[in-house]
């Protein structure tokens, strides 16, 4: 068995919250498929083998625990990492506009 030190970062799991799921679900289906193609197909792959460093992933300054943003397009996709269970906790999604309110 592995020590949790040693587990790869590919063994990450994604957790979509209930907040998330009700956000997705309140989009246009035109968006909501665009973003669950986008997530199923890249977001979440690059998000398991690097959850901290892209070009679209960003660290909200401020927030406790440490919160990342990721851009899709027009939206922002907020998560955290829990290092212990090693889990990416999706928080929430919102338009650019809405999003830093």
């Amino acid at each position: 068995m592995q020590k949790p030190s040693e587990v790869a970062l590919s063994d990450l799991r994604i957790f979509e919250t209930d907040e998330f799921l009700k956000r997705l679900k309140k989009l246009s289906s035109h968006d909501a498929a665009f973003l669950r193609k986008k997530l199923d197909s890249f977001v979440y792959p690059q998000i398991k083998t690097e959850p901290f460093w892209g070009n679209n992933i960003k660290k909200l300054h401020g927030h406790t625990p440490d919160t990342w943003r990721y851009r899709i397009g027009k939206f922002r996709l907020f998560y955290i990492f829990d290092q212990e269970e090693q889990v990416v906790y999706i928080l929430t999604i919102d338009d650019r506009k809405d999003a830093f309110k």
